[in-house]
């Protein structure tokens, strides 16, 4: 059973921490629908309802509805929404309705769709109630949402090695910690982890391992470690001069995702491309660095290996 994000471990409620997650793009739509008898639509249609034009009305109810969102559900996040629409359509004996929310936030915006649907609905009823009082609301749902990780519809799931790359934990001074959450991360996510170790800080025993993985056809290699300023942080230099070809996009999003969080990772010389047939993903050690690789990489990356396959873009 997958975990509540709304709960804590002892089953307390808890609001979700999103504050280390940098806004994207996030669309949301919802529908629902009014019934109601045929000559109350008629009224409606004729703007001769008693209290006035049903529609503008309701609209601008849902549109205020879905700003108020975080102060109606307990555990929603406030957000900065950037465009909220809503739209009703009259068919013989209902009015169905349909409302799209934007935002650049770190979190999505059902919530906020769904309630600007109930509310429009809601305010039709107040309008109409005075000549019908048959009305029902039904069929409240989410039809699409876009953005974060449930925006990217890949099934490719690619077969993954993790190298992490430190002299203190080669010689067991310290554990290794971003391995492991890059491993249980993609392994969550659906990749076959076929592959995980730990080198020091030397060139010829880094290539060795990468090389060793190309030649297995390994198809996402990670490494954590060796991308800072350091004397010994030497991973970059060893696998940049092997890649076959440069993935600019996906470093600017790891460098874009860290930046929004610490400035110092402004100082990561991380690295991604391509070394023949396998996509090598140079990331820093610390845990953080290996947490921000997953948000940012799972799924969106997977699709690079559809790509490769001559799929094209979606």
């Amino acid at each position: 059973m997958p975990e509540f994000s709304h709960l804590d471990e002892d089953g307390n409620v808890k609001m979700v921490d999103i504050s280390m997650k940098p806004g994207t793009m996030r669309t949301a739509r919802a529908s629902g629908y009014i019934t109601m008898k045929p000559e109350t639509l008629l009224l409606l249609k004729e703007n001769d309802l008693p209290k006035g034009n049903v529609l503008v009305t309701a609209k601008i109810a849902g549109i205020q509805a879905a700003k108020r969102t975080s102060g109606l559900v307990p555990l929603c996040h406030q957000l900065n929404l950037a465009w909220i629409d809503i739209d009703f359509t009259l068919e013989a004996d209902r009015i169905a309705i349909a409302a799209t929310v934007k935002t650049k936030e770190a979190t999505g915006v059902e919530m906020e769709a769904l309630t600007a649907v109930t509310v429009a609905a809601l305010t039709v009823y107040d309008m109409c109630k005075a000549v019908d009082k048959s009305m029902e609301i039904g069929g409240v749902k989410l039809e699409m949402k876009t953005g974060g990780k449930s925006g990217v519809s890949t099934v490719y799931r690619p077969r993954t090695a993790i190298l992490v790359v430190s002299d203190s934990i080669a010689a067991g001074r310290s554990v290794d910690r971003s391995g492991q959450i890059l491993r249980e991360g993609f392994e969550q996510a659906g990749c076959p982890v076929e592959g995980c170790r730990i080198v020091a800080d030397e060139p010829a025993d880094i290539a060795a391992v990468v090389e060793e993985w190309v030649r297995e056809e390994l198809e996402l290699v990670i490494t954590c470690g060796g991308t800072g300023l350091g004397p010994r942080d030497v991973t970059v230099e060893t696998l940049l001069p092997k890649f076959t070809k440069r993935l600019p996009g996906v470093e600017q999003a790891l460098f874009q995702w860290g930046q929004g969080k610490i400035k110092t990772a402004m100082l990561s010389r991380l690295a991604a491309g391509t070394i023949g047939a396998s996509v090598v993903i140079c990331l820093p050690g610390s845990v953080g660095a290996a947490k921000d690789a997953l948000e940012v990489l799972v799924p969106v990356l997977f699709h690079a290996f559809e790509m490769m396959q001559g799929e094209g873009h979606k």
